[in-house]
């Protein structure tokens, strides 16, 4: 079995490395991450244009019609430099509408999140320390066709810019996803700085929303859950991987250039 890179993701790689090299040098992500919104626009709209927003979205909605192994190749880029933008959110929303959502749910979000017009990012995390779906604890209230939503999470990536949440809910036993925009009444989304500037943070907090029922996605239970956290934890461990790999090479190029009692230092 060959667990090699493919030529298209070998591709892949060299012009996401070429792309991040030439728009996004040290310098350019200090200054993004210092910014208000947390990451450069243009840049975002150079990443739509690629095709990385809509990587694995569907090739109907707007998207390139990969799988995440490959936003896995793109991902380790991105980690390598530190990028400060919104990718993993609005891939794992765009995930949660294309794994779970009905045909007029994609139709209707996944090309705004391909195209960069929206930002996208899963809500999930509450008050409690249960990360599964037992933490899911925000209630829906039936409304007609709908429910009404009055509660808060917490720990949402890139909520202070994202245009489009995915929030899990419970009715009774069962778990639910809705689809809410940042534009909608009650809705009151709040980014943080955390430690890590480059990755923005923040608090949705939801006063009686109405969600109607062709904003619930077709599909959710505890296995959805589930599901979102495992490529929420597949895509963040990629980053990591490349920003690992980098550190590796920056540490071995200063042992080999590092002069010390007259001898490079690796020796």
């Amino acid at each position: 079995m060959n667990f090699g890179l493919t030529e298209e993701q070998q591709i892949l790689r060299s012009v996401a490395r070429r792309f991040l090299d030439d728009r996004a040098p040290i310098s350019r992500v200090r200054d993004v991450m210092e910014s208000p919104q947390g990451f450069d626009p243009d840049m975002w709209a150079g990443m739509a244009e690629l095709g990385w927003l809509g990587l694995i979205i569907d090739e109907t909605y707007g998207g390139a019609g990969l799988d995440w192994v490959d936003l896995v190749v793109l991902l380790e880029e991105t980690g390598r430099g530190l990028l400060p933008a919104p990718l993993i959110s609005t891939s794992l929303a765009a995930a949660a509408i294309s794994e779970f959502g009905t045909d007029e749910q994609k139709q209707r979000y996944l090309p705004s999140l391909a195209d960069g017009s929206a930002i996208g990012t899963l809500a999930q995390l509450e008050d409690g320390e249960v990360l599964g779906p037992d933490g899911v604890q925000l209630a829906g209230a039936p409304a007609g066709s709908g429910y009404r939503l009055t509660g808060a999470k917490r720990f949402v990536q890139d909520a202070g810019v994202a245009t489009l949440f995915i929030v899990p809910f419970r009715v009774g036993d069962d778990v639910r996803f809705a689809i809410i925009k940042s534009d909608a009444t009650g809705v009151t989304a709040q980014g943080h700085l955390t430690m890590d500037q480059t990755k923005r943070m923040g608090d949705l907090t939801l006063d009686g929303v109405l969600v109607q029922a062709d904003d619930v996605l077709a599909t959710g239970g505890n296995a959805a859950i589930e599901r979102l956290n495992d490529l929420g934890a597949i895509a963040v461990t990629a980053e990591m991987i490349g920003a690992m790999d980098r550190a590796l090479e920056i540490t071995t190029e200063y042992a080999k250039t590092r002069i010390q009692f007259d001898a490079p230092i690796g020796k």
